[in-house]
Formats: C-alpha cells, sequence, structure tokens
C-alpha cells in the first residue's frame, strides 16, 4: 500500500508541476496576455516606418523603437491594420497549423536583419509574401499577435479552413498526452 500511495503522489507531483504552453492549440481562442495585440501592432505596424530600404534610416528608425535586442524584424506598413488583422479572420486567413493564420493574399513587408544588442544593420529587403499569424482573441476579438516568419514561402491551402470558422473556433484539444502524463500512467497503472 505504501508504494501505491508513494507512486500516486509522484504521479500527481509530475502532472502538477508540468509547465502550460504559452501558446493556444487552435487560431481565435482566448489569449493569454491582455497587451499581446497591441506589442503585436508596436513591434509590427509603428507609426514612421521609413518608405525606403536605406539602412542608415532602418537603424536609426529601430533604435528609436528601443528594439536592438531583436536580429529578424519585420515592418508592414502602418495603413495596412486593418487588412493585416483581417488575417485572423475568414475574410483574409486560412488555418495553417495550432493557433496559426496565413493570409489569403500575399502582402508586401520590410525584413531588417541587425546584430543582436547593437542595432547594426546586415540588410534591409522588402519581401512579397503571405503573411503567418498567431491569432488569439482579446477583448471579443480575435487578433493577431504574433509574426511568424514564413522562410519556405508557404501559400494557404483550398483545402484549409477558414481562420475563425464558427465550426472550429473554441474547439482546441484540452489533453496533450505528453512524456509526464505518459510516466505517470505507468507509475499509476504498475502501481496496481
Amino acid at each position: 500500500m505504501a508504494a501505491y500511495t508513494l507512486c500516486l503522489c509522484i504521479a500527481a507531483s509530475l502532472l502538477l508541476t508540468q509547465p502550460t504552453s504559452a501558446k493556444n492549440d487552435a487560431p481565435c481562442l482566448p489569449g493569454k496576455w491582455n497587451n499581446a495585440a497591441q506589442t503585436f501592432i508596436k513591434r509590427h505596424l509603428p507609426k514612421g516606418t521609413p518608405t525606403s530600404l536605406d539602412q542608415n534610416q532602418w537603424e536609426k528608425f529601430i533604435k528609436s523603437l528601443g528594439g536592438c535586442d531583436r536580429p529578424t524584424q519585420s515592418f508592414l506598413h502602418p495603413d495596412e491594420l486593418e487588412k493585416v488583422k483581417s488575417v485572423c479572420s475568414s475574410r483574409g486567413g486560412k488555418v495553417l497549423k495550432d493557433n496559426l493564420c496565413i493570409s489569403k493574399q500575399p502582402f508586401s513587408f520590410v525584413t531588417v536583419r541587425s546584430i543582436q544588442g547593437t542595432c547594426g544593420i546586415k540588410s534591409v529587403t522588402q519581401e512579397n509574401k503571405h503573411l503567418i499569424l498567431a491569432c488569439e482573441v482579446l477583448e471579443n476579438q480575435c487578433v493577431p499577435v504574433h509574426f511568424e516568419g514564413n522562410f519556405r514561402d508557404q501559400k494557404p491551402s483550398n483545402n484549409a479552413r477558414d481562420c475563425q470558422d464558427p465550426e472550429t473556433r473554441g474547439q482546441a484539444p484540452t489533453f496533450k498526452v505528453t512524456p509526464l502524463w505518459l510516466f505517470a500512467f505507468m507509475l499509476i497503472f504498475y502501481a496496481f
């Protein structure tokens, strides 16, 4: 009986101390950080974005934002805010995976690569790709909260569901089998 109690206590401790995921399993589920949408806008659609690809202008701009800690940054034009937000809706996006939606149309944006911590600019590149955005519900609206790089130049699948599809919204899996769950299950199973 003591061995069973010990195994049960170990299994419970493992399960209770397991960290939770910082991202949702599907788009348009309630977000965990209330300021995520504002942080997204501040990072990717700030006012005063340079209109040229001049490295000196971009270095000055990124320094003014205090963003020298991120070696790769992508910027969209602030006038496109509503179009960017539409990626998290059936109008403008398709579900890609997890909480990510991909835009139905390509966007034009600038990617700046710099030396981390120094703001020394390595390159400023104009890109034209489909956006991949993490989408969460904040204040009853599904909004972008994270810009994911589209390194493989992915395009939306015609067979994918629309982002914020009413049939899929809020239906993320509630239980994921992880190694800790399997270990705890084995401890309880072998204790009998």
